[in-house]
């Protein structure tokens, strides 16, 4: 697993050059480091390049502090934009929900499995209902009733509380409520949202209904970055079960949690795992 491994992971976007790949892995080769996984992209339309490449620390010869100014004049001479992480840094998580609890418990069942290399820090409510469940799980969980008067005071008091926690990444778990842009403003790229694929054609509180009514064929589920823009952020995982005539409104409803659940499993792991690079409002997912 990641958690045991000492590895860096290097994700990098530029201009799309000659010889770019081989400098990269010579700087790596030449201190000393044993590359375990490398993959890469090119947009040739627009004529940029994209790589994540991955690497064993042990025997490498410079120290983590070190690496960013050594990799400096390489990165300027391609005009890079690059970060840069470490497999043993463990990010810290805070999961937000409201009532729904089929992707809260997808989500601590696979953390307890092992799947998720993260520290569930604390879950944030604005009910109460599911507090229980972090109590079973032996994790904090904080309520913040919210509505349009209080959301500016609300979301001051819950950043100071991701502060405290030193919080990397928010997942929304259905949570029902649309942050303001000031608070994702403190998590770019770093706020993963779920939901079912029919928005926009099938918006409101009934779209399972709606979809029935239309005699759809398949339903899915679409996870992607917050921005300020609602439910148009960068797309991270999709996908799509089939449906029948025969299917109630219940059945869709099922179905469509479980799509969900899998759906957001898939986009937690790969961002925890530094797959993802945002380009514009698109994302490139390095699966491999």
């Amino acid at each position: 697993m990641n958690s045991l491994r000492n590895h860096a992971v290097l994700l990098l976007s530029c201009p799309d050059r000659r010889g770019i790949v081989a400098s990269v892995s010579q700087f790596i080769y030449e201190h000393k480091g044993n590359i375990v996984h490398a993959d890469q992209y090119t947009d040739t339309e627009k004529g940029q390049f994209f790589m994540r490449i991955e690497w064993e620390m042990n025997g490498f010869d410079l120290e983590r502090q070190e690496m960013s100014k050594a990799f400096g004049s390489l990165a300027r001479s391609f005009q890079v934009d690059w970060q840069l992480y470490f497999t043993d840094d463990v990010p810290n998580m805070a999961i937000f929900v409201s009532k729904a609890s089929h992707c809260l418990y997808e989500i601590l069942l696979r953390h307890g499995a092992g799947e998720f290399v993260t520290n569930i820090k604390l879950i944030i409510g604005n009910h109460p209902d599911l507090s229980p469940i972090a109590k079973t799980f032996g994790i904090p969980f904080y309520v913040f009733p919210i509505n349009s008067q209080t959301k500016m005071t609300v979301e001051k008091k819950e950043l100071a509380l991701l502060k405290e926690h030193n919080i990397d990444l928010i997942v929304l778990a259905r949570y029902m409520q649309i942050l303001t842009p000031q608070f994702i403003s403190h998590y770019p790229s770093c706020i993963i949202n779920i939901h079912h694929s029919f928005l926009p054609a099938f918006a409101g509180s009934h779209p399972y209904r709606q979809a029935r009514e239309r005699g759809v064929k398949v339903i899915g589920a679409t996870s992607h970055y917050v921005t300020g823009e609602l439910d148009a952020g960068p797309i991270i995982e999709q996908d799509v079960i089939r449906v029948t005539h025969r299917d109630s409104i219940e059945d869709l409803i099922y179905k469509g949690r479980d799509i969900e659940k899998i759906v957001f499993s898939r986009a937690i792991k790969l961002h925890l795992e530094n797959r993802i690079l945002v380009y514009g409002n698109k994302t490139i997912v390095f699966s491999s």
